[in-house]
């Protein structure tokens, strides 16, 4: 039997799942009668504070371990592909939709995948890429400017996602969509069905074969993927015309072919659309409603927002968008991403699966189990930060940041995971998150940002986490 956490309790007899406390639940349905989908996380936090960092809850035959200590939760990620996996069900879920890429595949088919992925989403890829992020969040500050000029309302996400889509199929696919000025969204209102209904099925407690057919998510799904089919092709014939390519790949899309291609390779048709579907999947979703946070919580401390402008003003100078190497210099607006990450994680919570009996928290967890890992109740927490619910981006930059926190020289805040399977985008993400800041507070003057139903913005599950229905006006700046 293996031992994910760092140091069981010595001496102490190992407890069994059923001996933990949790939510009494009822005869075959547990505590799914308990739980609305798109407010999951919430309430899993919400029994973490009454029943502890460490406790149990059942969805139909499926029982959950919950930990929220992250020291805990970092040994369980640390322990994967061979101790810890994606879900068995988030796996056949994935497949079901057809991207069982980098992010749902699991043991030897990830390790088969992941050295490609990363070498397309690496720090010298992203930084050759660097002019084509430049044009992409020009053509996002036209669009601004426009509504601005016309004192229209912008529809904060759906803009991100245009921009985050642009930016992953240009990086990814060598392919310039260009969403943002364009009035059609083919791709991106095909997307957004696909991530709430990969959640639908991963957490139904009734088996697929029980659930109504959803021709419209099938429909999208359709569109999807033949536009991903489409750069394939487009990446095969670039490959066909340049075989230099093929040990040159300028992108991710002709890497995945040129080795799909390759006698003797174990990559398949599949591998190479589940993988492009999923990059533009990942890179849409946390990216853009991770900037809509950021964005929504400078508006609402507009002293961290005339900080960040300062530092935008004096770091790019005369210059309307920063160099690379200027990126690395904005400081602090890189401190209210992690400061927006901490607070708005849009992973709120990661299942994993025991692939063998192992023992978490002194617990013995038995191969097949479910643990559902919390993400941000440590890091909310004054055990780690002090005024922990507080908007401080200063934290990153004194001393105060994850880890540094409290004596505690553990990980606190894990946006991108952690261990093996941290999250290969977490480079390309940073830089999207301090372009469209450097652009904001650049060009314009937050005016709005809100949801019409009060201060607060609801959150809302859909296997990340979003804000609901943020809109925004802006003046430009003079």
């Amino acid at each position: 039997m293996a031992i994910t956490t760092d140091e069981p309790r010595a001496g102490a007899p190992l407890r069994r799942i059923r001996e933990l406390p949790g939510p009494r639940g009822v005869p075959l349905l547990g505590n799914a009668l308990q739980i609305e989908r798109e407010r999951l996380h919430q309430k899993v936090e919400q029994w973490a504070r009454e029943y502890g960092e460490t406790y149990r809850f059942r969805i139909a035959s499926r029982e959950f371990v919950v930990i929220s200590n992250p020291a805990t939760v970092a040994a369980v990620l640390r322990d994967r592909p061979d101790g810890f996996r994606r879900s068995a069900k988030l796996n056949a879920a994935a497949r079901s939709l057809g991207f069982n890429g980098l992010f749902t595949v699991n043991g030897d088919e990830w390790r088969r995948h992941r050295p490609m992925v990363l070498r397309g989403l690496d720090p010298t890829h992203i930084k050759a890429f660097h002019p084509t992020l430049v044009k992409v969040t020009q053509r996002f500050e036209g669009r601004w400017r426009r509504a601005a000029q016309a004192g229209q309302a912008i529809d904060l996400q759906a803009d991100l996602m245009r921009f985050t889509v642009d930016v992953t199929a240009g990086l990814a696919f060598g392919t310039d969509i260009n969403t943002l000025e364009s009035d059609e969204e083919v791709i991106q209102q095909h997307l957004d069905t696909l991530l709430p209904a990969l959640a639908k099925r991963v957490l139904s407690p009734l088996p697929r074969w029980l659930t109504r057919r959803d021709r419209a998510v099938e429909a999208d799904l359709a569109a999807v993927h033949g536009a991903v089919n489409g750069f394939i092709a487009a990446a095969r014939q670039r490959l066909a015309d340049e075989p230099e390519l093929r040990e040159h790949p300028r992108n991710l899309i002709e890497a995945m072919v040129a080795e799909r291609d390759r006698p003797g390779s174990d990559l398949s048709d599949e591998d190479v659309s589940g993988n492009m579907l999923t990059m533009l999947l990942a890179g849409e979703d946390t990216t853009a409603n991770t900037l809509a946070w950021m964005i929504w919580l400078l508006h609402r401390h507009p002293e961290a927002a005339q900080r960040a402008a300062e530092e935008v003003r004096r770091v790019l100078g005369t210059q309307s968008h920063p160099t690379h190497e200027q990126l690395s210099r904005l400081d602090f607006v890189e401190a209210c991403a992690h400061e927006t990450m901490r607070l708005k994680p849009v992973a709120p919570l990661l299942i994993q699966e025991a692939v063998r009996d192992t023992v978490v928290d002194g617990v013995a967890v038995p191969a097949g189990t479910p643990v559902m890992c919390l993400m941000r109740p440590a890091a909310v927490s004054a055990a780690h930060f002090a005024d922990p619910q507080a908007f401080r981006p200063e934290r990153w930059l004194d001393g105060e940041g994850p880890g540094r926190a409290a004596g505690s020289s553990k990980r606190v805040a894990m946006p991108f995971g952690a261990g093996p399977r941290t999250c290969p985008g977490r480079y390309l993400a940073l830089s999207e998150m301090k372009m469209v800041a450097a652009m904001l507070l650049g060009a314009f003057e937050i005016a709005e940002v809100s949801s019409g139903e009060g201060p607060e913005v609801q959150e809302r599950l859909a296997f990340t986490m979003s804000p609901v229905g943020l809109k925004l006006r802006l003046r430009e700046r003079g």
